[in-house]
């Protein structure tokens, strides 16, 4: 972290508390005016200055970041200058605040927004109102907004609520990978290996090529040539095929390819038996995806995407708005959405033209198996004569992770052994186990 950083967010403190300070005087008739100030930040690198410019906050807008900022980094941030003015105490409706289950300070509201950038002036409250409503930039890109509140209570008495990964941002300069929770039910995936050493029939191949195309073009197709006015921002794609042909690989190629990353979402975590919980836990992912330009990764997804039912019961009724919940957002979603099955036909058909592409993941020929043997097996392991990749391909059907499987067995026997080499016989026998293991045998 530079010297700039920490000296930047003082310095941001320290006029807030300027601002606050002003306010609080012109309210008590301490002074005439109130006044916001320039503010004057050192150079060199530094997350907020860059914040501000990447943004190009306004004055009123820098202000909000910094209220819902303050307690992040310092805890009795506006206790402090309320007591120095109010030295008796007492209640202060005006200024707002409410007290957190943990935070023992005061927690700025909507209602502290516009206290200390209004005052009384009701047209400038509502200026302000506006700054917080679901249709500025703050809101609609996730950074800050208003908790809701009970029904009948003031919507300003809402807390001020600042994106996690941007307070992130702000106070320690990195944001670090979300990770797997209740309220995140997906996993950051990645892979060491490239795409020459992926095999895949050609037609898939050329398939996948058409994601990166949209990928690469699709900011010029929506904004200059127009389409956004026609078309649904994002992309939808569905891979079918039996499991181990490589949809969960491709999926984590295309982010390395593009520079995007990739969370597998698992559906399991997501679905509830409670009415109304699963349309939450799909809100507060695609919530904090929003605007990030990742790639979610739905697997199995035939799990919630399935035939639907008819209408025999309430939870008929609740399951069947679940899928309807999870195909608006999914639609709305202005990045890439990949869906994963095993088949096909357990997809219902009415969702399949929601997608652009549908792409089939097949078993690999004998001549892709024979490709997949060669790239597998690691060079150090020392291969007999004997061993004819083009004849182990063709008597043996296996996928890219079953081939994945009998090379690990094979190597860590080989170097338990000490050996390191491989005979057609031991290959044999690892297979035999592979098959037996996928039910093949018994």
């Amino acid at each position: 972290m530079s010297n700039a950083h920490a000296a930047n967010l003082q310095l941001a403190l320290d006029w807030l508390k300027t601002v606050v300070t002003s306010r609080l005087r012109a309210h008590l008739g301490q002074e005439e005016h109130f006044a916001i100030g320039p503010l004057n930040l050192c150079g060199g690198p530094s997350s907020l200055s860059s914040f501000i410019e990447n943004c190009n906050l306004g004055c009123e807008e820098f202000t909000l970041l910094m209220l819902a900022l303050a307690p992040h980094l310092h805890p009795n941030f506006f206790g402090q200058i309320i007591a120095e003015h109010l030295p008796e105490g007492g209640d202060f409706p005006e200024f707002g605040g409410i007290k957190g289950t943990n935070h023992r300070g005061i927690l700025p509201t909507g209602e502290t927004a516009q206290f200390i950038l209004a005052g009384d002036d009701l047209e400038q409250r509502l200026a302000v109102q506006q700054l917080l409503s679901p249709e500025h930039w703050f809101t609609q890109k996730r950074i800050l907004w208003l908790e809701a509140v009970r029904d009948g209570e003031p919507t300003m008495s809402g807390r001020l609520l600042l994106d996690s990964e941007i307070v992130e941002l702000l106070t320690l300069g990195t944001v670090s990978k979300p990770r797997f929770s209740m309220d995140f039910p997906a996993e950051y995936i990645e892979t060491r290996i490239d795409w020459d050493d992926l095999v895949l029939n050609a037609k898939t191949l050329r398939q996948i090529r058409e994601i990166e195309t949209w990928i690469t073009h699709n900011d010029t197709l929506l904004q200059d040539w127009g389409m956004g006015k026609k078309i649904k921002p994002g992309f939808r794609a569905l891979f079918y095929g039996p499991p181990g042909t490589g949809k969960t690989l491709t999926a984590t190629l295309i982010g390395k390819q593009t520079g995007k990353e990739v969370f597998r979402i698992d559906l399991s975590r997501v679905v509830s038996k409670y009415i109304g919980e699963t349309e939450k836990n799909l809100a507060r992912l695609f919530d904090k995806a929003e605007h990030k330009n990742w790639i979610l990764f739905f697997d199995e997804a035939d799990s919630l995407f399935g035939k639907r039912t008819d209408i025999r019961d309430a939870h008929d009724k609740y399951a069947n708005q679940e899928v309807a919940y999870l195909l608006q957002r999914i639609e709305g979603y202005n990045g890439l959405v990949i869906l994963a099955t095993n088949q096909r036909s357990n997809i219902d058909d009415a969702f399949i033209r929601r997608f652009q592409t549908i792409i089939h993941f097949p078993k690999p020929s004998a001549e892709e198996r024979c490709l997949l043997w060669q790239k597998t097996f690691p060079p150090q392991l020392q291969l007999a004569e004997d061993i004819n990749w083009q004849q182990i391909a063709a008597r043996f059907e296996l996928t890219g992770s079953g081939i994945l499987n009998v090379t690990h067995y094979c190597a860590l026997e080989a170097l338990a052994d000490g050996c390191g080499s491989l005979d057609a016989k031991r290959l044999e026998a690892a297979i035999l186990r592979e098959y037996v293991k996928e039910g093949k045998i018994v």
